[in-house]
Formats: C-alpha cells, sequence, structure tokens
C-alpha cells in the first residue's frame, strides 16, 4: 500500500516540489496545509491544521517556518506519526522540543536535505581533525536568495558543528565570528567565521575555508535547483516507515550514519 505523505505549506515553492516529488516516488500526496489561507494553488486537498493532516498521513514533511517547528513536532507526536523536518533557523529551545517529540516518534531533522551536502559535512568534520585550530582557521561563506530570512543559514551552522566536531569541541566553545565591521581587533584563535551572502535568486551556495599561513583549502558546495531539497526529503519519509522513535540526520537515511 502506498505511503501517504502530508505536506506542511504544500501551496508553498518548496510544498509543490515535494507534493511532485512525492508522487513521482510513488507515494501518495495525502493533503496539505497552508501558512495563509487561499494563498497559491495546492496540488493535493487542503487540510485545516496540522491535527488534521497528521490524522490523515503516515508521515509528514515540513519546511515551513522556524516559528511553527515545535509544535508542529509536538502536533506529530501526539498523533503517533513519523516527522521530516527541513526548516532552518531554530532556537535552541526549538531544537530541544523537536528532540523532546523524538522521544514518541521517528523524525528526521536535517539541515540541508540534498545528498552532496551531507558528504560535504562529513568531509568538514574530518578536515577539522586533521588541521588544528592553533595553525587552520576556518571560515564558512554561504550565499542563498534574498528572500531569505535566517543567516547564517542553517547549513553553514551545520557545517560550523562538524568543524567544532571534528576538532573536540562545539560552536558555542570554540567561538562564532561573523558581521565583523570596523575595528574588530586580531582574529581569534580557533572560532570559527561565518559570512553570509544575499542576493537574486541564489539557490544555496557554501564555501568552507582552512587557512593557514603557508596553504588555504577551500570547499564548496553549489545547488542549482532546489528540487534536490525535496528529493531528499520524499527519501527520508519513505526511509522512516517502520522506524523506532528518535532523532535522525539525513546521514543515517543516506547509510552514513
Amino acid at each position: 500500500m502506498p505511503v501517504r505523505i502530508g505536506i506542511a505549506g504544500i501551496a508553498g515553492r518548496m510544498g509543490r516540489l515535494l507534493a511532485e516529488e512525492a508522487a513521482a516516488a510513488g507515494a501518495v500526496v495525502a493533503g496539505g496545509t497552508r501558512r495563509q489561507p487561499g494563498a497559491g494553488e495546492a496540488p493535493a486537498p487542503i487540510l485545516p491544521d496540522m491535527a488534521a493532516l497528521c490524522a490523515a498521513s503516515d508521515v509528514v514533511i515540513d519546511f515551513t517556518h522556524a516559528s511553527a517547528a515545535a509544535a508542529h513536532a509536538r502536533t506529530a507526536a501526539a498523533a503517533g506519526k513519523p516527522f521530516v523536518l527541513g526548516t532552518s533557523g531554530l532556537s535552541a529551545a526549538d531544537e530541544a522540543a523537536v528532540a523532546e517529540a523524538a522521544a514518541r516518534v521517528p523524525i528526521v531533522y536535517a539541515a540541508n536535505f540534498a545528498p552532496g551536502v551531507n558528504l560535504f559535512l562529513a568531509i568538514a568534520e574530518r578536515m577539522a581533525a586533521a588541521l588544528p585550530a592553533e595553525h587552520y582557521d576556518a571560515e564558512i561563506v554561504e550565499m542563498h536568495h534574498r528572500q531569505k530570512v535566517d543567516a547564517p543559514s542553517g547549513t553553514a551552522v551545520a557545517l560550523g558543528r562538524a568543524v567544532a566536531r571534528g576538532r573536540g569541541t562545539t560552536l558555542e566553545a570554540a567561538g562564532v565570528e561573523s558581521g565583523r565591521d570596523g575595528h574588530t581587533g586580531a582574529r581569534k584563535t580557533g572560532a570559527i567565521g561565518f559570512a553570509a551572502l544575499r542576493g537574486g535568486q541564489v539557490v544555496g551556495e557554501h564555501t568552507l575555508l582552512f587557512a593557514a599561513g603557508s596553504e588555504q583549502i577551500a570547499l564548496t558546495h553549489r545547488s542549482f535547483d532546489r528540487r534536490v531539497y525535496a528529493t531528499g526529503a520524499v527519501r527520508a519519509a519513505l526511509w522512516l516507515q517502520g522506524r523506532p522513535a528518535g532523532l535522525y540526520g539525513m546521514t543515517h537515511v543516506l547509510g552514513m550514519g
């Protein structure tokens, strides 16, 4: 029997792509919700709220907004339905609420659902372990379309966390340098730098730099089509079927974790 996939924010740009990719994967698009009533055409029935969407679905995918993530995760947990969360910009409290919900249902929460980005994160961690912070400064530069509301991007933050893990610490403990302006003083050893660029309709571009006195290494990932995120999220939704409760990442879906 085909898996019934519900899509929060189905009338949006990502929501429509998710519906197309779900159908292409042989799933049934059970329905969706709209952030704003009457906004945009929807490729499936519009349900009144997240609770109704969960009731009609075997798994729900959410790429809506950080402000809704915690409530949506709680609703999915209350309904006993697996949940795929691709929203960026979550606060520490939001992430804690998602982790709490994952104690009751299986949840895939990822900063980015593109397979290449997840390989990028794994490579970043290994490189950071091999390149000591005392000699190699880590800088992350990202660029997105002008409509993006959070900065740095969720993927950039995930890269920073991967670098910190590779160095046996956390992003918070390592320290963050971003928004440099004016007389900021010398760069702090071990800190991880971020720069966020916004303009045009760039889907997503991330570069991780390791800069030493004698060499510089740059790794870059570019996304050219948002469909890669939708394809990955649908893959995650199908992978969740029959999984025990827990908080999973895209690395688990790809067989890397």
